[in-house]
């Protein structure tokens, strides 16, 4: 991997602890974009680790100067957890980074040592497709996939029920797919949208932000006690867990800070779960890219009540754990290319409704 840090401190704190995993090598580092272009070039690393704000040129401004390069190579930005590191990671995201992670808000090195252990290595092992088997302690593996079996979608009920509600699951890659999929829903969709996007504080709200200018539905994020409005939709807050509940016949969202379910928060599987309680089969839920298996027991759970499932499909995912894990369990009535999935959510929900209005 080629490492790009202005600062000294952190090249070298990256390469030690990234170095300590045996499956892992460092085969460079450079100090600005354009160094690392010189380099990327001549090394052709599996995978960069870029900082955002460096001189001469900018993380910002690499980004599609690499991907001119090469369209696939993984971009992780390394930034840190402000307003405007938040606003810069969206935009390197935009312009075709493939995730971030965020740096530790102080320069303790234990505290860095352990956001790149719990946090970096994972990912960088699941973007490069390298196997758990040599762990390095201390650190938290990505969930394995079970192994690979013909997939088979699960047979929709004869009779459909009307969905209430769309219910979304995303992770590692979510901003983009997400800037496709709403943007698709017309303004007058009849039904409101929950998300739970693994995010921290901060970029939530300015995701919901960014969101909300591309698509034809207000998107923001979560406030405790809002009731669910149709054609309204509604992100997760950072470092909170999004529930539904029915308080006297209105259902209105609520948040809290339990425990992390598959080390996050927020978690799909929570939001899924009270959705399967208060809406059951009037549920549509859509799982789109994302790393681990997080949704998973959700979509147990929405199934079981009568819901319906449909999944992106791994060759448009930047990772295909999410995704998979349903698809592989034959939880997903559709497995579907990003493209099609807005298309999708509207023709099972706005077609449903003008169906009805017809008859």
């Amino acid at each position: 991997m080629l490492i790009v840090d202005d600062a000294v401190v952190v090249r070298k704190a990256l390469t030690d602890a990234l170095s300590r995993d045996p499956a892992l090598e460092v085969v460079g580092t450079a100090s600005n974009g354009r160094l690392a272009l010189t380099k990327f070039t001549q090394l052709r690393p599996d995978i960069i680790l870029l900082d955002i704000e460096m001189p001469e040129m900018n993380g910002l401004e690499t980004v599609p100067e690499i991907r001119k390069l090469d369209r696939r190579v993984p971009i992780i930005m390394f930034s840190t957890r402000t307003e405007r590191g938040a606003e810069a990671t969206l935009e390197a995201l935009s312009r075709g980074a493939t995730d971030y992670v965020t740096k530790p808000s102080n320069t303790d090195i234990e505290s860095t040592f352990h956001r790149i252990s719990d946090e970096l290595i994972p990912k960088i092992k699941a973007f490069c497709h390298v196997p758990a088997s040599l762990p390095v302690v201390g650190t938290r593996q990505p969930v394995l996939l079970p192994p690979k079996v013909t997939l088979q979608t699960r047979k929709a009920p004869t009779a459909a029920t009307r969905v209430h509600l769309v219910a979304i699951g995303v992770s590692t890659g979510g901003p983009e797919a997400l800037a496709k999929v709403l943007p698709a829903l017309p303004a007058n969709f009849p039904v409101p949208v929950v998300i739970a996007q693994h995010m921290p504080p901060i970029f939530t709200s300015l995701l919901a932000s960014r969101l909300s200018a591309k698509s034809s539905l207000p998107v923001r994020e979560c406030r405790a006690g809002e009731p669910l409005l149709p054609g309204c939709v509604w992100i997760a807050p950072g470092d909170y867990h999004m529930v539904v509940n029915d308080e006297s016949g209105v259902v209105r969202l609520r948040v809290h800070q339990g425990p992390r379910e598959n080390f996050c928060r927020p978690s799909v599987d929570v939001l899924f779960r009270s959705v399967a309680h208060i809406y059951g089969a009037k549920t549509l839920a859509v799982i789109l890219t994302g790393m681990g298996q997080d949704g998973f027991k959700g979509c147990e759970e929405l199934v079981a009540a009568g819901a319906r499932v449909i999944v992106q499909d791994e060759a448009t995912s930047v990772v295909w754990g999410m995704p998979g894990f349903v698809a592989r369990a034959g939880l997903a009535e559709k497995i579907l290319p990003l493209d099609q999935i807005g298309p999708e959510i509207v023709r099972r929900v706005a077609g449903q409704a003008m169906q009805v209005h017809a008859t």
